[in-house]
């Protein structure tokens, strides 16, 4: 195991070991400098920017983290999907930072944080406001943030989307916000680990450089900014980040993906829980800290300059922007189905041989962008499966996307279900799948879904089983599946809309068409196939 000291504690230690300093209880000196782990002494107002893993760690039946700092005397609120100006609070990752805390929107999304004392997840709070502003903030972006492109040790960049250098630039930026507030205290919470370890070890370096470095290299001599390595306290059960008898522990050991997996890659209910007790306590440190060095500072006392990005090539590449320094969002490149047109190309496939229903239709009104969505009500009986499935008329070039995306809405949360693409040809199907659970942080609204190309999957009946999907100019068909295992049936239903091909602003542009033409016969050929692959499929319609 290896344990991590930023430099301005190394430093600490230097100075008091050549003072002579002796630490024993009772010793005045020591209580002015000894870390306070208490929570405060009268009600301090905080506020929570998350997504589901947030949410998760909030609720009392998971992490429990909002009954353990209303037990800390912090009240609590929080923003999630849907929340605020523009939507601000759909918008959680990394490069999403530079929106919130350095756009010319930041003062409108700031006044709505700083007063929001609503609830926008379940947990016990305080039961009475102490009124006022919101003093910290805790943000935090989800785990496909540890998915950083780039190298270890990369430089601060402007261009990039999620990569170890723009994320650094995006801190090292809205340094210049905060340091302008030293009124508020605003605490990095890092994002969870992934399972996948591909881009596990840039996660880990940069969490590192975040929690032990990133303050220091910006010269910040303010308090009134923290980091949490809730990425870290996840990775293993002897890795911690947190107060220890007198001093912090920032503890981790070789293992660089999620130790408490719960299904997917949100943290487990057990993980969740290991977090809030190491984290409350640490909050309580930061808070002291905070209110020992800056209190009584205005907004705009204390600010400093951040220290520019570091050149990386003497022509560095062109920065993409969406004003005001914020990096643009993914692109959607390809428009597969927004149901607008309703639903008669999406066909119903499902073992006949067992009690098993699956209906798919558009519906009017339900739609997230526009009016109509596809309504999927299933009852999946023991050992059965069904797909709701659309075959495309000629196959589609898939290769200027990075991922396919779409908006679910479910019944209930937490529900199994399969994303499914096929490819290869009529004659030799090649079928993708990639395994998901219905939404746990917001069932009452549509939430985008990503599926990255490594994350489909060859299914295990077919060739090259578990071979991971390629861009393929030889895409001819999508769907959802759903089946339930050998304990129990499943009957639920999901709304799903806008399923679409995405990238990110600074992917390179690929110039083949959005879909591949064939000749007249040829089209004729593969429409009669697919009119055969239909009919091998199709148990009931």
């Amino acid at each position: 195991m290896r344990a991590h000291i930023s430099s301005r504690i190394r430093r600490t230690i230097i100075i008091l070991f050549l003072l002579g300093t002796i630490l024993l209880p009772g010793n005045p000196a020591t209580a002015q400098q000894a870390y306070n782990p208490n929570p405060p002494e009268q009600t301090v107002k905080l506020i929570f920017i998350h997504h589901s893993t947030g949410e998760n760690w909030l609720r009392d039946d998971y992490g429990g983290l909002g009954q353990g700092l209303a037990d800390n005397n912090y009240f609590v609120s929080d923003t999630n999907y849907g929340w605020g100006p523009d939507s601000i609070g759909d918008r959680t990752d990394i490069p999403n930072w530079e929106e919130w805390f350095g756009s010319d929107q930041t003062q409108v999304y700031m006044d709505a944080l700083f007063n929001e004392s609503g609830q926008n997840a379940e947990y016990t709070r305080l039961p009475d406001d102490p009124g006022g502003e919101n003093q910290i903030i805790l943000f935090k972006s989800c785990f496909p943030n540890s998915a950083l492109e780039g190298r270890p040790d990369d430089q601060p960049s402007p261009d990039g989307w999620l990569t170890v250098g723009h994320a650094k630039y995006v801190y090292n930026e809205i340094l210049q916000y905060f340091s302008s507030h030293p009124e508020k205290l605003f605490v990095v919470i890092t994002a969870p680990p992934l399972s996948d370890p591909t881009y596990a070890e840039n996660a880990r370096a940069f969490n590192q450089w975040l929690t032990n470095d990133w303050l220091d290299e910006n010269d910040y001599a303010l308090s009134n900014v923290a980091v949490f390595d809730f990425y870290n306290v996840l990775t293993a059960t002897d890795a911690h980040h947190r107060y220890q008898e007198g001093y912090i522990e920032h503890s981790y050991g070789s293992n660089n993906t999620l130790a408490y997996p719960s299904g997917d890659d949100h943290p487990s209910k057990k993980g969740s829980r290991k977090a809030t007790e190491e984290f409350i306590p640490l909050l309580n440190v930061f808070y002291h800290r905070w209110q020992g060095e800056t209190a009584g500072l205005q907004p705009g006392e204390g600010a400093v300059e951040t220290q520019p990005p570091q050149e990386t090539s003497t022509e560095p590449a062109p920065v993409e922007s969406g004003g005001a320094g914020v990096p643009l969002p993914p692109e959607t490149v390809l428009s597969i189905d927004d149901f607008e047109a309703g639903s008669d190309n999406w066909a119903v496939f499902y073992d006949e041989t067992t009690s098993t229903s699956l209906t798919c239709a558009a519906e009017q009104g339900t739609g997230s962008n526009g009016s109509i969505s596809l309504r999927i009500d299933y009852s999946i009986a023991q050992g059965g499966w069904a797909n709701c499935t659309q075959f495309f008329d000629t196959p589609q070039d898939w290769s200027s996307g990075e991922w396919l995306a779409f908006d679910i809405h479910s019944q209930e949360s937490g529900q199994p279900f399969n994303v499914i693409v096929y490819a290869g040809t009529v004659e030799v199907l090649e079928t993708y799948t990639q395994q998901r659970e219905t939404p746990v942080e917001y069932p009452e609204g549509f939430i985008p879904f990503t599926s990255m190309w490594k994350d489909l999957r060859r299914v295990e009946w077919e060739a090259n089983a578990n071979s991971q999907f390629e861009k393929s100019g030889q895409v001819i068909g999508i769907g959802f599946g759903f089946d339930a295992g050998t304990e129990s049936p499943t009957t639920s239903s999901i709304w799903i809309d806008n399923i679409r091909l995405e990238k990110s602003p600074n992917y390179e542009k690929n110039e083949n068409p959005s879909k591949i033409g064939l000749p007249c016969s040829g089209s004729m050929l593969f429409l009669f196939g697919i009119m055969c692959l239909k009919w091998v499929f199709q148990r009931k319609g």
